[in-house]
């Protein structure tokens, strides 16, 4: 989880801005202010993006379920404790068929909406060719009833009210932790980069780094998140008026932004940059912008757990009135800001050290098993290098075998019968009779005997013994 500056509204803050509350008269004579009129029903103010993955989802369905008479009206008389008890989600079935019939709507664009997700991300892992189990796959959004995914249903605005709740919840706790790792990720890098200096250059950097540390703790006074002291400096500096006439309802009314009647986490943290700009300036090199952001989310968590009686991550006037009337408001105790309340202890970053350098050994180990696995396979491939070297050498000594082998002599053909090659009579064939060596041999004529000799291609014996007019016929071919 990458750490976020801003936290976000509860879902509740979300179910109340749209129950569009009228704000709370104010009494004129007891200041200056003209304050402006409250705003028409038609103008009431967009909803805050939670920060949930389901956040348009989520606003969607409380937007038609206010529009329900009868569910708006519950809403009024619920607590915070039977909202996430599941109480209230049981009155999903006594609101109108309109509202139900949109509620189904937006829960089949919902689950589309996850299926598209789902599929785009299985083609970018390269299993475009993979069947998709939608139905496994969309377990893993709990702020729905996948097994139903035509009906809005009770146990649909049950899941979506805990899942809301347990999200946001959870937001303060893991954002603590994220800043408590980058402040001693920031220390380890810095004690790195001492370990490759010589003496002087460390001596130097100590020295460096002790005057910006004392350069940014001197700065003016940080008056108490939410005192008396702290909102009348934000009357007369940042509204203008006159601290004599601070009035806290009036106070309320002029920096509630978007005239619900309550602070929002987002509305607190504005009161405090006057704060935070006497502590941390972007252009000055020991200040860290990150560090403000913290500071900031920090007030805003403290003023939250002073004012918030019911727990309901909003700050409604009644509960802002009660709270000026307090001790806590009118003397409050200094407030520490991040360099006099270390975000970490020394044995965690003992023990952040430890996990690093375990990170460190178990890269290193992957990399000698990579490099060993690299060897195995430039091994093989040297072992099936010589192996197509010697198929090669077996296929060029098979071609030479073939061009090498002798073809046996072609057939002598002629009209008539084949007259086979005599090597007998001194290996020599008698020259024919004069007058007859013009004479093509396919119009010789041949003696009756020699026509009944069988066929013969290749070499026969010679025959010593033939009669005398054989001989003087052979003499005549």
């Amino acid at each position: 989880m990458c750490w976020n500056p801003r936290l976000p509204i509860s879902w509740l803050l979300l179910l109340i801005q749209l129950l569009l509350l009228d704000a709370v008269p104010i009494s004129m004579d007891k200041t200056k202010v003209v304050v402006p009129e409250p705003k028409a029903e038609a103008e009431a103010p967009a909803n805050v993006d939670t920060g949930l993955h389901y956040d348009r989802y989520l606003r969607e369905v409380i937007d038609f379920l206010e529009k329900d008479q009868h569910f708006r009206e519950k809403l009024h008389n619920t607590d915070m404790e039977d909202i996430k008890a599941g109480k209230l989600a049981k009155e999903l079935d006594f609101v109108s068929h309109h509202v139900r019939t949109k509620l189904d709507e937006l829960k089949r664009q919902e689950v589309n909406r996850l299926r598209t997700l789902i599929k785009a991300k299985q083609d970018i892992e390269g299993g475009n060719d993979m069947a998709v189990d939608h139905q496994v796959l969309l377990k893993q959004f709990e702020y729905l009833n996948h097994m139903n995914p035509h009906t809005f249903e009770v146990d649909d605005l049950d899941r979506l009210i805990k899942s809301a709740t347990n999200d946001l919840e959870n937001f303060d706790k893991d954002r603590h932790e994220e800043f408590k790792r980058y402040e001693m990720m920031k220390e380890h890098d810095r004690q790195e980069h001492l370990k490759t200096l010589d003496e002087d250059g460390r001596k130097k950097e100590e020295e460096h780094y002790d005057e910006l540390k004392k350069k940014h703790a001197d700065h003016p006074k940080v008056n108490h998140p939410g005192s008396q002291n702290q909102l009348k400096e934000v009357w007369e500096e940042a509204d203008g008026l006159d601290p004599e006439d601070f009035d806290p309802k009036t106070f309320f009314n002029l920096h509630d932004a978007n005239g619900d009647g309550f602070f929002d986490e987002q509305e607190l943290e504005a009161l405090f940059t006057k704060e935070l700009e006497k502590i941390y300036d972007p252009t000055n090199e020991e200040d860290d912008m990150v560090e403000m952001e913290e500071e900031r989310l920090r007030m805003r968590e403290h003023v939250m757990n002073e004012v918030d009686s019911n727990k309901d991550r909003l700050v409604s006037l009644d509960e802002f009135l009660v709270a000026t009337k307090k001790k806590e408001f009118l003397e409050p105790d200094s407030w520490e800001t991040l360099e006099q309340n270390q975000a970490y202890t020394d044995e965690e970053m003992r023990e952040f050290e430890e996990h690093l350098v375990q990170q460190e050994q178990d890269l290193n180990q992957k990399a000698v098993d990579l490099q060993k696995q690299r060897q195995e396979l430039e091994r093989q491939q040297e072992q099936l290098n010589a192996q197509k070297v010697e198929l090669q050498q077996a296929v060029e000594h098979m071609e030479r075998l073939k061009t090498q082998n002798v073809e046996p002599p072609p057939e002598v053909h002629i009209e008539g019968n084949a007259v086979p090659e005599f090597h007998g009579l001194d290996n020599q064939i008698p020259p024919a009779p004069p007058g007859h060596q013009d004479q093509p041999q396919d119009h010789q004529p041949v003696p009756q005997a020699h026509q009944d000799m069988p066929q013969v291609h290749n070499e026969v014996p010679v025959h010593h013994d033939l009669p005398p007019g054989h001989q003087e016929d052979l003499q005549g071919l």
